[in-house]
């Protein structure tokens, strides 16, 4: 009896890892190929410029941009695009990501409906970190 219950909790304690080990090199393969494929894109397709362009005319999202470049980089929750996105898909979850990014090709969404459904989820210190993030992949 002993033995069948300890052989359960390795078993656990076994898959427990795993998962974790999936979930964990999962959102770091998954954040560096998107981030890539979409830098990639920018780039190849001078896009890049592009969406400079439309910042630089949008008072809301300049603000933005402004922020994150006086931000202290120090006192951020995190810092890298992994961390990122381990903290969306724990806050927000992968299904509703999915979905926003869906509606966001489509064009059901505004870019303000986006920002609050990131508000609504995450702290001024998460929100903040992303703009970071993204400033450093749009400027740097």
């Amino acid at each position: 009896m002993n033995k069948s219950i300890l052989y359960l909790l390795i078993a656990v304690f076994l898959l427990g890892g795993i998962g974790y080990g999936v979930y964990y090199v999962g959102t770091n393969i998954a954040s560096k190929k998107i981030t890539d494929d979409l830098q990639a894109e920018l780039h190849n397709s001078g896009q890049l410029d592009e969406v400079r362009a439309y910042i630089e005319n949008d008072p809301e999202l300049k603000r933005y941009v402004e922020e994150a470049r006086q931000a202290d980089r120090n006192a951020l929750p995190f810092n890298t695009k992994e961390e990122a996105t381990r903290v969306l898909i724990r806050k927000v979850g992968l299904t509703d990501l999915l979905e926003m990014q869906s509606r966001i090709e489509r064009g059901n969404i505004s870019q303000q409906e986006v920002i609050n459904e990131l508000e609504s989820s995450l702290t001024k210190e998460e929100l903040l970190a992303l703009k970071v993030i993204a400033y450093k992949e749009l400027y740097e």
